[in-house]
C-alpha cells in the first residue's frame, strides 16, 4: 500500500501544472489606448524603416495611399483580432499533435474473514494504453494546419479590406478640396454677377427678377460651399476610423491633396485568371475546402476502432496475478455510416463555394476592368470638353479687351469653365475610384511603388508588432 501511495505521490509531483491566470478587461484602459496611439510615435517610425523607409526621411512629410496603408496595417484593432483567431488556430494544430494520454487503475481491498493462511489485503495497478489506428493522428493535424493557414490567410484579407477602404476614404477626401476650391470660385463669380446687376439696377438696366435670380443662384453656392466645407470633418472621420487611430492625429497629418491616376497604364486583357490567382478569400476557401476533405477522411478512419491495451498486475489475498487486457470500440457494427455522410455533405457545401467564388471573381474583375475603362473615356472627353472651354474664355477674355462684350458675359463664360472644371474633377474622382475597385478585386496593387508595398508579405510577417 506504502508503495503504490508513494508511486502516486511522484506522478503527480512530477505533472507541471499549469495555474488559472485571471485577465479582465478594461474598458477604460481600452479607451486611453485607442487615443493614444500615434503615427508620429518611435514605435511606428521603428516599422516603417522595417518595412524599408529610410530613417532620415521620417517623420513622414506627406502621407499618401502607401503611407496611410502602412498606417491602417499597424494600428487599426481588426487585425489584431485575426491575429488572435490565427494564434487560436496555432493552438489547436498542437492540440491536434498531441497523442491518447495513457491511464492508471488501482485499487485495494480488504477482506476481514479470511482465513488466517491467506493475507486479507487486495491491491491491483493497470495500464491503459490507447492505440489509435488508420492514420487518425496525421489526419487530425491535416485537418487543423489547413485551418490554421486559412486564418492567417484572413489576416491578409483583413489588411487588403483596409487598404481598400483607406483608398476610397483618401480619394473622397481628397476629392472634397477640389470641391472646395472650386466652389469657392463660383461663389466669387456668382457674388460678381451680383454685384454687376445691382449697379445695372441702379441705373435701370436690369430688373428686380434678374437681381433676384442672381441672389438665389449666389445662396444656393454658398449653401453647397457650406455642406462640402462640414462634410470635410465626417470624411476625416472616417478615414481616421479606417485607419485604427483618433480625428486629432489624422489632422496632424499632412495629407495628400491630389494623386496620379493610372490614365496611361496599359492593363492586361485578361484579368480573370490573374485575380483567380491572387484573391486571398479564394485561397482561404480552398483550404477550408482541405480541412473539410480531411474532416471526411477522419470519419472513414473512425470506422475502424481504437485499441487500448491494458497489462496489470495485481496481488489478491496472498496470489500475485498478471494480467494483459485488450479493448475497442465496437465502431465496425455502424461503421460510422452518419458522421461520413454529415462530413460529406460539408465537403460538398465548401465546393459549392469555391465554384461559386471562382465565379464572382471572374465576374467582378471583368466588370471592374470595363468601369476602369469606361471611366477612361469619360475622363477624356471631359478633358477636351475643358480644352474648348477654356478656349472660349480666352476668346471672351480678347474680346472684353476689344470692348465688344462686357464684364457680366465674360463672368458667365468663366461660370461655365468653372461647371466644367467640376465636372472633370468628378470624372477623375470616379477614375480613382474604378482604379480602387480594380485594384481591390485583383487584390494587387496596379503600379508597384518604390515601398513596393505588398499587403500579404507585411501583414503575414508576424502575428504581433
Amino acid at each position: 500500500m506504502l508503495a503504490l501511495a508513494a508511486l502516486m505521490s511522484v506522478t503527480l509531483t512530477a505533472c507541471n501544472f499549469i495555474q488559472y491566470q485571471p485577465k479582465a478587461i478594461d474598458i477604460q484602459l481600452n479607451a486611453e489606448k485607442i487615443v493614444s496611439k500615434n503615427p508620429f510615435g518611435p514605435e511606428f517610425t521603428q516599422y516603417l524603416v522595417n518595412n524599408g523607409y529610410k530613417k532620415e526621411k521620417l517623420p513622414l512629410e506627406q502621407w499618401g495611399v502607401d503611407e496611410l496603408t502602412y498606417c491602417a496595417l499597424f494600428f487599426h484593432p481588426s487585425l489584431d483580432v485575426d491575429r488572435a483567431q490565427w494564434r487560436a488556430a496555432e493552438a489547436a494544430v498542437g492540440a491536434a499533435v498531441a497523442r491518447p494520454t495513457p491511464s492508471i487503475n488501482t485499487s485495494a481491498a480488504n477482506n476481514s474473514r479470511a482465513n488466517e493462511a491467506k493475507s486479507p489485503y487486495a491491491l491491483s495497478l493497470s495500464i491503459d494504453i490507447p492505440i489509435e489506428t488508420s492514420n487518425k493522428r496525421e489526419i487530425r493535424i491535416e485537418n487543423a494546419q489547413h485551418l490554421s493557414l486559412a486564418a492567417k490567410l484572413q489576416i491578409a484579407q483583413s489588411a487588403w479590406q483596409l487598404r481598400n477602404q483607406v483608398a476610397l476614404s483618401l480619394n473622397a477626401y481628397q476629392f472634397n478640396l477640389q470641391q472646395s476650391r472650386l466652389l469657392s470660385a463660383e461663389k466669387i463669380q456668382r457674388a460678381d454677377i451680383v454685384a454687376i446687376y445691382q449697379k445695372r439696377l441702379g441705373l435701370g438696366a436690369a430688373s428686380n427678377v434678374e437681381l433676384s435670380t442672381a441672389n438665389l443662384l449666389l445662396q444656393a453656392s454658398n449653401a453647397a460651399f457650406q455642406a462640402n466645407e462640414l462634410n470635410r470633418l465626417v470624411l476625416m472621420s472616417s478615414l481616421a476610423s479606417n485607419l485604427g487611430i483618433s480625428l486629432p492625429k489624422v489632422k496632424n497629418m499632412n495629407i495628400v491633396t491630389d494623386s496620379n491616376s493610372l490614365l496611361t497604364l496599359k492593363l492586361e486583357p485578361d484579368l480573370q485568371a490573374e485575380a483567380v490567382f491572387n484573391r486571398l478569400d479564394l485561397r482561404i476557401a480552398l483550404e477550408r475546402y482541405a480541412a473539410a476533405e480531411a474532416k471526411l477522411k477522419l470519419e472513414v478512419a473512425k470506422q475502424y476502432p481504437n485499441i487500448t491495451i491494458s497489462p496489470g498486475y495485481a496481488y489478491e489475498y496472498g496470489d500475485k496475478v498478471w494480467s494483459l487486457g485488450l479493448s475497442g470500440l465496437l465502431s465496425m457494427l455502424n461503421k460510422n455510416k452518419a458522421a461520413i455522410n454529415e462530413a460529406s455533405s460539408l465537403r460538398e457545401v465548401e465546393a459549392a463555394q469555391v465554384e461559386a467564388l471562382q465565379s464572382k471573381i471572374m465576374s467582378d474583375a471583368s466588370l471592374a476592368y470595363a468601369q476602369l475603362m469606361q471611366a477612361q473615356q469619360v475622363l477624356e472627353n471631359q478633358k477636351y470638353i475643358l480644352k474648348q472651354q477654356q478656349h472660349s474664355t480666352e476668346q471672351m477674355n480678347k474680346r472684353l479687351s476689344a470692348g465688344e462684350i462686357d464684364r457680366l458675359e465674360l463672368t458667365f463664360a468663366k461660370l461655365e469653365l468653372n461647371a466644367v472644371e467640376k465636372n472633370l474633377a468628378l470624372a477623375h474622382y470616379q477614375l480613382k475610384m474604378a482604379e480602387a475597385e480594380l485594384e481591390n478585386t485583383l487584390q494587387k496593387p496596379l503600379i508597384q511603388t518604390k515601398q513596393s508595398l505588398d499587403i500579404e508579405s507585411i501583414s503575414l510577417k508576424s502575428a504581433s508588432h
